[in-house]
């Protein structure tokens, strides 16, 4: 059984939660190795997709912690085989005439994208799971890795449930401005 872990959590957009959620982590002695945080559907909820690793000590104990914080909505562990898990890569390789064709050919193999070009240096964009990306990394290493930046993990549950569907209340969406 892994160590690691996927958490979804609801929690409500106000300053200060972020912050909350990560001490009450650290002072459990659990290791995050993924932290990724944004807007939901509902604007007054933010989305952390928490990756942790709690070495063999029962996730119930963070989880019974988290939902006693006041800010947190609701919590969902995602199971690997019924969720999609992605992650965003950015790294510049280093690319001179005689190795650009095979880092480009290389990109286009792993479907990643070109996002800037320099004279000595490619930088791509390749989005995926940890093993693609790690697979991706592998193969371009060679050529000189000069820079990379990884976004944290995202993971969504697969089909048409969503996570916010109970315990969220009705969200009024603003009409559009009027056309003039």
């Amino acid at each position: 059984m892994s160590d690691k872990h996927t958490l979804s959590v609801l929690v409500e957009d106000k300053p200060g939660v972020l912050a909350r959620i990560a001490g009450l982590f650290s002072r459990r002695g659990f290791n995050i190795d993924s932290l990724a945080v944004g807007p939901t559907e509902h604007p007054e909820v933010s989305r952390m997709t928490i990756v942790v690793n709690v070495e063999g000590s029962p996730l119930e104990q963070v989880t019974k912690q988290l939902n006693k914080l006041v800010e947190v909505i609701k919590i969902v562990e995602l199971e690997p085989t019924a969720s999609v898990h992605r992650e965003l890569v950015m790294v510049k390789i280093a690319a001179t005439a005689e190795t650009r064709g095979q880092v480009l050919d290389t990109v286009q193999l792993f479907r990643a994208k070109v996002v800037d070009v320099a004279p000595d240096a490619v930088t791509v964009q390749i989005t995926g799971n940890a093993g693609k990306i790690a697979d991706f990394l592998r193969v371009v290493e060679p050529f000189g890795v000069r820079e990379l930046v990884q976004s944290g993990m995202v993971a969504i549950g697969r089909g048409a449930r969503s996570i916010s569907e109970r315990n969220l209340r009705p969200v009024a969406v603003p009409a559009p401005p009027a056309a003039v």
